[in-house]
């Protein structure tokens, strides 16, 4: 039995993993899928103190209160900061890093190093009456849609659990500076559908911090891909911490 804790990205809650956590569960694993601080259940603590920090401790907590060990992190879009920065708190209950269309920082590097389009939201808010909170990404035209969700249904359902994210969280620096992090696998997931403009993805290393080949895989959809191939993406995740 493996242990998958699951972190959702900006905008979003720990209800965006209805349709993939159960998979994994039927497989026989344990797996979590808290909301950060700032969302779903903790909607009320958002305010323009929480930023990165913030998340990266509700994961290392959750960890420590729950004496997990051997955790397949994963982290979609802005939480592939979160999870590095994590991972770099405790390596040694990690045993795989698995960023899922993920922001994959340096140390020291912002959301906006790692995603440089994300200046906009914050430039935009800034000019706002709360400059600390940024709103969700509108819907698009298909293929676009809602973070790549284009059925009526699930657009609704996830336009549901949107709520604005703080400026901090792009802010602050991840943290990379523990040597034991280099050890820890790391696999990628790519949703390869439509791509919003200005989005770009970082080139994956052809060789992993602890000096193994990379490990990267695609999905044929857009950015939400725990909501649009739920199956597919539970089958890569337990293939990839295999």
């Amino acid at each position: 039995m493996s242990t998958y804790l699951l972190v959702h990205g900006a905008w979003h809650d720990g209800r965006c993993w209805d349709r993939t956590a159960p998979l994994l569960e039927a497989a026989g694993h344990r797996v979590f899928r808290p909301s950060l601080t700032g969302y779903g259940d903790t909607a009320h603590l958002l305010g323009p103190e929480v930023g990165l920090d913030t998340h990266v401790e509700d994961v290392v907590r959750l960890i420590k209160d729950e004496d997990l060990t051997d955790v397949i992190l994963v982290g979609h879009s802005y939480a592939g900061l979160v999870i590095s920065s994590a991972a770099n708190e405790v390596p040694e209950r990690v045993a795989h890093l698995v960023y899922l269309d993920a922001m994959v920082p340096e140390h020291g590097e912002t959301a906006v190093d790692a995603q440089p389009v994300t200046q906009r939201l914050i430039d935009a808010a800034a000019s706002s009456d709360t400059p600390w909170r940024i709103p969700p990404l509108p819907e698009l035209p298909p293929p676009l849609g809602l973070f790549g969700v284009t059925d009526p249904a699930d657009a609704a359902w996830l336009r549901g659990m949107l709520s604005d994210h703080p400026v901090l969280c792009l802010r602050q620096p991840a943290r990379l500076d523990n040597p034991a992090l280099r050890q820890v696998p790391r696999a990628h997931v790519h949703c390869v559908g439509a791509t919003p403009e200005g989005i770009v993805r970082r080139p994956v290393p052809a060789v992993q911090p602890n000096g193994t080949p990379a490990r990267v895989r695609e999905l044929p959809t857009g950015h939400d891909c725990m909501i649009t191939m739920p199956a597919e993406l539970s089958e890569l995740l337990l293939d990839l911490a295999g």
